[in-house]
Order: structure tokens, then sequence, then C-alpha cells
């Protein structure tokens, strides 16, 4: 099956079960992704509170959008669904998935079920779509990171610049600093996602 097929299988097999099956599925050069995160309260106040801080500083045409469509590179074979996406309203127009190389950031809540997709695939596959910043925040340790300048490496395109944060501290995003005062952060590990 040539590359093309499978991800257009993969991407029929997604749309397909959204709605139906538990969690967010996205697509890597690996396959099918399932991230079984429930929609938890300090995954969801994080995301709330960091969307209101971006739109408080940002233009008024620029916004941090949360939910839908996903951002897609089907020649990359890659679909993913940020958590917030900073991006000019104007890029939202049209039908189907965001074109990655219009995101202005890609913004990720860790979630506690599967860390990984986070730190390690995402910051893989975001430079590789052309997303130019892509900042992690993780309420299992109150930490995160903001990774910029997008290079080729002998393993591919990759952030060459990351600046690590603890919760509390001023973080840059783009060109916008937001405060991470008062992000909740998740309860003991054996509490939920």
């Amino acid at each position: 099956m040539t590359a093309a097929l499978l991800y257009q299988a993969m991407r029929h097999f997604v749309e397909s079960t959204d709605g139906i099956l538990p969690g967010r599925f996205e697509i890597t050069r690996e396959g099918v992704v399932l991230d079984m995160r429930a929609p938890v309260r300090p995954h969801e106040l994080t995301a709330l509170r960091l969307r209101k801080r971006l739109e408080k500083v940002m233009p008024e045409e620029i916004v941090a959008h949360a939910g839908e469509p996903d951002v897609e590179m089907v020649p990359e074979g890659i679909m993913r669904r940020p958590d917030l996406m900073v991006i000019a309203e104007a890029d939202m127009e049209g039908q189907g998935s965001f074109d990655p190389r219009t995101l202005i950031a890609a913004v990720e809540i860790v979630s506690r079920s599967n860390p990984d997709n986070d730190w390690v695939t995402k910051l893989r596959d975001y430079p590789l779509i052309g997303v130019p910043v892509y900042a992690i925040f993780d309420p299992r340790t109150g930490t995160g990171a903001v990774l910029t300048d997008i290079h080729a490496t002998p393993d591919g395109l990759r952030y060459a610049t990351r600046k690590d944060f603890v919760y509390g501290e001023d973080v840059t995003i783009a060109d916008w600093t937001i405060s991470t005062d008062d992000l909740p952060r998740y309860e003991a590990a054996n509490s939920g996602p």
C-alpha cells in the first residue's frame, strides 16, 4: 500500500470514530495515536486560562483557538489536534483542516495518560509540518517549554531553541508574554487521567 493510501485509510478511520470512541485520535508517521484523556478539570482549566491570557495581549485579529478543525499536512502523513492554536482569524476561513504553516503557535497541555505524545512525538511532528512555535504546559510537574527556530538536522527538521519554565514564571509564546501563575496541577497519580 502506498504512503498516500495508507494515510487516507488512517484518516478515514479517525473520521469514522470521532464522537463514537472515547479519546482523541491523531495521525503520526508511525500510525494512529490515541490519547485516552478524558476532559479533566486541570487540563481544561489550563487551556481556558492560557487562551484568555493570550487573547488579552494579542491583537484582535489573532486568536487562541481551542477546538476543531485539526491541523494536517497530508504529504508528511501527519494530522494533529492541538489543545490551542494561535492563528490569524483570517486563516481560519475556508473548508477542511488548517494548514499547519498558518499557525503562529501550537500549545499543548500534557495529559497524564500519554505524556510522550506531547513531549516526544509532537515535539518531532510540529517542526516537520512547519509550526514555528510549540509551547508545552505540563500539569504533572508544573513545568513546560517553548520551542522555536526550526532548522534542518540529520534526523529532519527540529526546533533549535528550547526555553524551559516553571509555573509561576512569565512565558513568551511567539510575540506575546503571559503569566503562568495559578495554572492548575494534576492531583496524585492515581486520581484520574
